[in-house]
């Protein structure tokens, strides 16, 4: 792990500061903290629906259901960080941290006989800041297009390793999920200093006389054919990053071969005696299971360890249907390739959202190519656009977003006793959550997204403020 950088903590965005069911000894420590932020140089404000995207710290005295939800909602399901802080260790007895952190929480602390625990504080503020800011730079915004909760947690667990760790990365998920996009951006964001080139090698094309070769490069007259002498991938590498797609697909003798190479970061050229040094990050990706291949032998476990020093699995389409659409328009405007993008019509965009996507993003976006391809005149791309291979049959008609999840909630709220005007009340919250999170903190525009008035929103968010300074104790 690299050191951190120094804290400039004068840059710090203002921070958000709620309190949960505190008594009024609680309090007081509340207050504490508070004062001790403010000496440190970090603004503090009352928690506000409007301010997305703005780190918070929720105080509790006890890990409860209530204080599960009331992160869950404050979180927008883990889409904002918060950091928890139990006032004692009791207050987590349960398994509460666990809990916590399921429902959204960043990470859970203890305040009670926490040594500089303002520092501590101020040192998660920073380190949230550095990495959503880089997730708002159009590095990223325009690259790894989605805001769904599922993708905004994994972008920063990539955005944290990769700037803050010199870390190897095994990047999982689906056949058509990024995986190569992300071994880019881990690349882009390692900040050493003279950094070489990315390296890229697709396991599944090596083949396997030539494997030696292509990993370590040989000699002139290695072998038949070999006329010159060749640099590898571990040179080539060498002082950048090497990025193994489908690594999975390595046959034992050549994981065998490469696990020196990986621990010790010394390698021969095929034909060679010389040992040759060289350093680089290694970032490798599977669409395979490889933990569960280590217990049948077909992926070696030492190797396994050596590659995984961090991992994370990206997220299927199905599991982040919020950013089909978006995805949709990117691809679009990326198709007319200067042009003035024609847009997508309703009947286009419900298809888009009730379709389903084996292929993932890589499917999402063969779609739009041939949708685009077959698009004549001006105008939006319309069904007929739709080659008639990825038309829907007819008796499966399109159900949009009444279907068989939403139907399923519903039930189980009517099983759990809910009444009918709790469901419409609790479904009206999270569609405007929902719709001041997509338009960024601007309730005008989720006003005119839900199709109400402005009023009818500031009247809702105020009743929430109110509530929340009756029961939750609010302290600014």
């Amino acid at each position: 792990m690299r050191g951190r950088p120094r804290m400039d903590r004068g840059n710090l965005e203002a921070m958000l500061i709620w309190v949960y069911s505190l008594n009024e000894v609680d309090k007081l420590q509340c207050r504490s903290l508070l004062d001790g932020l403010h000496s440190a140089g970090i603004e503090t404000k009352e928690y506000d629906w409007t301010t997305l995207l703005t780190p918070g710290v929720v105080l509790f005295d006890q890990s409860n259901k209530e204080a599960c939800d009331f992160i869950r909602h404050s979180s927008h399901g883990g889409a904002v960080h918060l950091l928890a802080v139990a006032l004692s260790r009791a207050a987590l007895k349960g398994g509460g941290a666990w809990s916590l952190l399921h429902a959204g929480a960043s990470d859970v602390i203890v305040w009670e006989n926490c040594p500089d625990f303002v520092t501590r504080v101020a040192a998660y503020l920073e380190r949230w800041q550095t990495v959503d800011r880089l997730i708002e730079s159009p590095l990223v915004r325009e690259n790894l297009i989605g805001s769904s909760p599922a993708w905004i947690r994994v972008l920063r667990q990539v955005v944290e390793v990769a700037r803050f760790t010199s870390a190897y990365v095994l990047v999982t998920g689906e056949s058509g999920t990024g995986k190569e996009l992300v071994a880019r951006l881990i690349h882009t964001l390692d900040p050493r200093p003279r950094k070489g080139n990315l390296v890229i090698l697709d396991c599944t094309t090596v083949v396997p006389e030539l494997s030696g070769s292509e990993f370590f490069g040989h000699e002139r007259g290695a072998f038949t054919g070999a006329v010159s002498s060749r640099d590898g991938a571990f040179a080539l590498a060498n002082g950048g990053t090497l990025f193994l797609d489908e690594v999975g697909e390595l046959p034992q003798s050549l994981q065998a071969e490469l696990l020196r190479v990986v621990q010790e970061h010394t390698y021969k050229r095929v034909g060679s005696n010389t040992w040759h040094k060289t350093e680089f990050r290694l970032v490798s990706a599977t669409n395979r299971q490889l933990l569960c291949e280590t217990n049948h032998a077909s992926f070696r476990p030492d190797l396994y360890y050596r590659i995984a020093s961090w991992s994370c699995h990206l997220p299927s389409l199905h599991e982040r249907r919020e950013d089909i659409l978006p995805l949709a328009f990117h691809f679009s405007r990326q198709a007319w390739e200067g042009a003035q993008d024609a847009g997508l019509n309703e009947d286009v965009l419900e298809y888009l959202m009730s379709r389903a996507y084996p292929g993932n993003i890589r499917e999402l976006k063969q779609l739009i190519l041939r949708m685009v391809y077959r698009h004549v005149g001006p105008g939006p791309l319309t069904p007929g656009d739709i080659p008639e291979g990825d038309r829907p049959e007819p008796s499966l008609k399109a159900s949009g977003w009444q279907d068989q999840d939403f139907e399923r909630v519903i039930r189980r709220a009517v099983a759990m006793g809910a009444k009918m005007r709790e469901i419409s009340r609790a479904a009206e919250d999270i569609a405007v959550r929902s719709a001041v999170a997509e338009e960024r903190g601007s309730w005008s525009q989720a006003a005119a997204r839900l199709g109400v008035t402005g009023r009818a929103l500031q009247l809702r968010r105020a009743a929430w403020r109110r509530k929340a300074q009756n029961n939750n104790d609010l302290v600014a």
